[in-house]
């Protein structure tokens, strides 16, 4: 690369570094949001502005002036509900009690090592990558794990370790939104789907299930494992070259006791599996549904409103029997703690949702939501922005965003209640609405310096090269960034061609 363009792009990112470091805070942000919505619907309400509701016909809807008496009122008595309705606030911490002690007992770390651990030499970019993007059903854990172990292994194997710690970090980061399970990623953002949803057709809105993308992701975890290996072998690692400094620790394999608790804790998840289908599979039996046939009564059934907690209750039951074997429990206090430094770690997240859930409830309240919606979608439709041109628009206008907002919850939380019900009004679903979104969000996550694990994943490269910085990784994760958003969008192109579901119940337009 030559030192004019090196500098071109060492400027763009410092460009970047610096828009984004003007940004306030994510709770700030809200709070600056929320009493935006408040004056902006003091303003606007006399306009007399109004748009006939698109879920009934025949009613027309105005914006409320949230400044009024009957507003103010609104705004101190609704806002411990605004608080604790806030969508994904349950949702959030209730799978995260099971993932903590999951994480914090060690199962999730010793998974992913000894994945990537057992597979062959020749398949071990594709494992490192694949553990990564499966490293999501841990929530953030991947991001302290697999880096720093691919780059351990690619030494071993006298490969570059820069290029095992991209090829993990990609998986970890840009392949976030992919897996084979269902994860706390999907509950959290599934539930700011939904409520953006009800904004046009609350009926509706009540049939979606956090499941909405299953079908989607399970596909898109091969397509970009693959995408992940050719990147580090045919681009990345060539462009490293080789390694030439010193390194002398060894790779940490699993212990005997870590095995053993591997095992019980595959014994117990087995189980646990059986006991959830003897509540779902059987005739009459209390999680499934009771119209249609088999296949409708599984999909629309108590089974698909209950995936959180049966997502927190398959994490706590290994995590527990892990903890038992290895030794890292040894009272009903340990659980607690475990439990009790989970929540304290959720911290920032409660009181971000505090005045998330402030902004959601003022813009559903004004009717602006609403309003915007319907505006948004005339003036799309007359400018002929449809189909997969829009969806695509919709998905680079996303990524843009990510390189300065770095949290998925936060950024979905005020675009979901914009963006979802105009793409209902143009006749997409909300469920196609929520996969873009998600490729877009995952896909850019790797070349935002404001990312929250970007200064760490840097921190762990530089053991390996001292002089490595923003511009060096951010060079280096570029090639995976394109990729990735180019062969995930293609994916959702073919898959809205062929008109296939996204999920249980979850099609590509609405109806």
């Amino acid at each position: 690369m030559s030192k004019n363009r090196r500098g071109l792009f060492q400027r763009s990112l410092d460009g970047i570094e610096t828009v984004g470091n003007k940004l306030p805070h994510p709770v700030t942000l809200f709070a600056i949001l929320a009493f935006g919505v408040l004056f902006l619907s003091a303003l606007l309400q006399p306009l007399g502005i109004s748009v006939e509701h698109p879920g009934d016909k025949g009613e027309m809807v105005e914006i409320n002036n949230l400044l009024s008496a009957e507003g103010i009122q609104y705004i101190f008595t609704s806002m411990t509900d605004n608080f604790i309705g806030f969508a994904p606030l349950g949702v959030v911490l209730l799978t995260m009690l099971g993932i903590g002690v999951a994480e914090r007992t060690g199962l999730i770390s010793a998974l992913l090592r000894g994945f990537v651990l057992s597979v062959p030499n020749r398949f071990i970019t594709l494992g490192l990558v694949f553990a990564g993007v499966m490293s999501s059903v841990g929530s953030d854990a991947g991001y302290v794990v697999l880096p720093p172990l691919g780059a351990l292994i690619f030494a071993a194997l006298g490969r570059h370790p820069l290029a095992g710690l991209a090829a993990a970090f990609a998986g970890v980061s840009a392949g976030f939104s992919a897996n084979l399970f269902l994860s706390g990623t999907d509950a959290m953002l599934g539930e700011l789907t939904i409520a953006g949803a009800a904004i046009i057709d609350p009926e509706y809105a009540g049939t979606i299930s956090i499941a909405m993308n299953y079908y989607f992701i399970i596909v898109s975890t091969f397509i970009l494992t693959f995408i992940g290996a050719w990147v580090t072998e045919r681009i990345v690692e060539p462009r490293l070259g080789e390694y030439k400094g010193e390194y002398r620790e060894k790779l940490e394999i699993l212990t005997s006791i870590e095995k053993k608790g591997i095992l019980w804790a595959g014994v117990s998840v087995l189980v646990s599996l059986i006991l959830v289908s003897l509540l779902i599979l059987p005739e009459n039996a209390p999680l499934r549904g009771t119209e249609g046939n088999w296949v409708d009564q599984i999909i629309q059934s108590p089974f698909m409103g209950s995936l959180v907690p049966i997502i927190a209750i398959l994490f706590f039951i290994p995590g527990l029997v892990y903890g038992l074997v290895t030794k890292s429990i040894r009272s009903d206090k340990d659980v607690a703690a475990q439990m009790s430094d989970t929540m304290a770690s959720m911290g920032m997240f409660i009181v971000l949702a505090f005045t998330a859930g402030q902004f959601v409830a003022y813009f559903n309240e004004s009717n602006m939501g609403l309003v915007l919606g319907v505006y948004g979608a005339e003036f799309l439709d007359s400018i002929n922005l449809t189909g997969i041109p829009l969806i695509l628009m919709f998905i680079l206008i996303t990524a843009f965003i990510n390189l300065f907002i770095g949290s998925a919850s936060a950024k979905w939380a005020m675009m979901a209640p914009v963006f979802v019900p105009i793409m209902m009004q143009l006749g997409y679903s909300p469920e196609l609405t929520q996969m873009a979104y998600r490729i877009a969000d995952s896909t850019t996550n790797i070349i935002s310096p404001l990312m929250t694990y970007f200064a760490i994943i840097i921190a762990f490269a530089q053991k390996y090269d001292k002089k490595m910085g923003i511009g060096t990784l951010v060079s280096t994760m570029v090639p995976y960034s394109m990729f990735f958003l180019i062969g995930w969008s293609f994916l959702l192109v073919v898959w809205m061609l062929l008109g296939l579901p996204l999920g249980p119940g979850a099609p590509i337009l609405y109806q």
